[in-house]
């Protein structure tokens, strides 16, 4: 953790109130690329918030002022961003916003914070598609080819609305996370217990249609992150909404990542590879599924043993073999992730959401009490 620190704040140094790319080259971050409309460092895309994410875990954990004026800077601007409606056709809104916005108003009782976060739910809930009963991933809704469409990322997009619902009392949104998580969990989870990466409902008609993938290996593969995101997020929107058919669908994600990793716990970036395979590791999916056994301990406390001893047994090869020898030796704090591998983005290198996880799996570990801002 005291590694971490080192790095959150040599990268405060270095960015100050811009942004980091999505991922190192060479595992260190250049400044986000500037593209049409956007400047050089702007705050656009969906990871922008694993930054600020991380300084707000160090806030917590230091009670450094650096680290909490760091990411009141942040916070700010996601506000701006929301305000003037910039790069906003997206579910990600809620790792943008829990993470930035949530966190704050949770532990500062920051009202303007809690307005941005507030504002950027009601964003999110147009996404709704009530035909099927899902929010759909990425795009300008008005295309026809953007409508129907949701991923299994989404899980991790929900508390935004959960944490909403309980500010104002308005049960519209989690009635809308509700039908949301049990519809992924009647679609995107195999009767093997692997996921599909992304699934499409008929938008006029909300019938289901087919399973497919982005960034796995093949359509019926099981990629690593995103089965990451299965037990995370089906755990974590138990909690929220009740539902044991969650809490089950978390289970299930769990049995199969644990039993298709390699020697060392860490997984391959898709999981039909193992031991022997010529392919890259995705330590981000690692330390995505660390925090999810850990918050899978906490709801199934009947098991609790089994998932928290399964998430320490990766974060120690994580820690052990995926990690800079210093912090000097790295902008980032975890090595050897894959952001897309088809599309050749970001491959064995440091990604913003792997630093994230990887820190907060790391508080988890240290501060079983504690608790993220999802």
């Amino acid at each position: 953790m005291a590694q971490v620190l080192a790095t959150i704040r040599a990268n405060i140094d270095a960015f100050g109130t811009r942004y980091p790319d999505d991922t190192t080259r060479d595992n260190r971050y250049a400044l986000r690329p500037a593209v049409a409309g956007f400047a050089e460092g702007a705050n656009r895309g969906w990871t922008t918030s694993f930054w600020p994410g991380m300084q707000w875990i160090a806030y917590e954990l230091t009670g450094d002022d650096v680290y909490r004026d760091a990411a009141l800077a942040h916070a700010a601007d996601f506000g701006r961003r929301v305000r003037e409606g910039e790069d906003l056709d997206t579910h990600d809104l809620g790792f943008l916003y829990t993470l930035s916005c949530v966190a704050p108003a949770r532990l500062l009782g920051d009202e303007d914070a809690r307005a941005s976060a507030l504002a950027a739910a009601d964003h999110l809930m147009t996404r709704y598609l009530p035909s099927a009963g899902i929010i759909q991933a990425w795009g300008d809704l008005a295309d026809p080819a953007q409508r129907g469409r949701t991923i299994i990322d989404s899980l991790m997009n929900m508390p935004l609305l959960t944490w909403t619902a309980e500010q104002t009392g308005d049960e519209r949104y989690s009635d809308v996370v509700a039908r949301h998580t049990a519809e992924l969990r009647r679609q995107i989870l195999r009767p093997d217990g692997s996921t599909f990466h992304t699934f499409y409902w008929d938008a006029e008609t909300g019938e289901p249609v087919r399973g497919a993938t982005e960034q796995g290996a093949f359509d019926d593969s099981c990629w690593a992150r995103g089965q990451a995101w299965g037990i995370y997020g089906f755990a974590m929107n138990h909690r929220a909404t009740g539902n044991p058919d969650l809490l089950e669908a978390s289970r299930i994600c769990a049995e199969y990542f644990l039993a298709h990793l390699p020697a060392d716990d860490v997984p391959y970036w898709d999981l039909v590879y193992n031991d022997g395979a010529d392919a890259p590791r995705d330590s981000s999916a690692g330390a995505i599924a660390v925090c999810g056994l850990y918050e899978l301990a906490e709801v199934d406390t009947e098991n609790a043993e089994r998932w928290r001893s399964a998430a320490d047994r990766i974060l120690a090869s994580l820690i052990a073999h995926y990690t800079p020898a210093t912090a000097a030796d790295a902008d980032t704090v975890l090595l050897h992730s894959v952001y897309d591998l088809p599309k050749n983005v970001g491959v064995d290198e440091g990604t913003l959401w792997g630093d994230y996880f990887y820190f907060e799996a790391l508080a988890r570990a240290a501060r079983p009490d504690w608790r993220p801002a999802w």
